[in-house]
């Protein structure tokens, strides 16, 4: 799967684009084998830093054997498998308390849990990918 990719001419965001698309990629890779940490959502990151920034590397990135069928899936509309959609929304509820902990300002609070509610209404409204 190919597509047309629009690099950014700014020297300076490309290569803030292109380093997170890297860790990314690293922390989508890590989410694999470690069931904490999901992997679709980091590689939908990726692919996205990386079609802004090269196309090479988004190309490599979504035509990979083994990465490329994660991202795939979800821009061919096939959807996010349970497990994805059960890890980022559990994993997200949890980051966003423990801020919502640590920061006492209502209206910071309120921010974090608006936009908690609406990625998770989001996810839940994403096809699940049944394998």
């Amino acid at each position: 799967m190919t597509r047309h990719v629009h690099e950014n001419r700014n020297p300076a965001i490309r290569y803030a684009l292109l380093t997170v698309g890297w860790l990314s990629v690293v922390l989508g890779v890590v989410g694999i084998f470690l069931p904490v940490l999901p992997t679709t959502p980091f590689l939908l990151l990726a692919a996205a830093c990386f079609a802004r920034s090269s196309e090479r590397f988004y190309n490599w990135l979504v035509n990979h054997p083994k990465l490329g069928p994660w991202i795939r899936d979800y821009l061919e509309g096939n959807g996010i498998p349970l497990k994805g959609k059960v890890y980022a929304i559990g994993l997200m509820w949890v980051s966003i308390s423990f801020s919502c902990y640590l920061v006492p300002m209502f209206w910071a609070r309120t921010f974090m849990l608006t936009s908690a509610v609406c990625v998770t209404i989001y996810i839940l409204r994403q096809k699940t990918l049944h394998r």
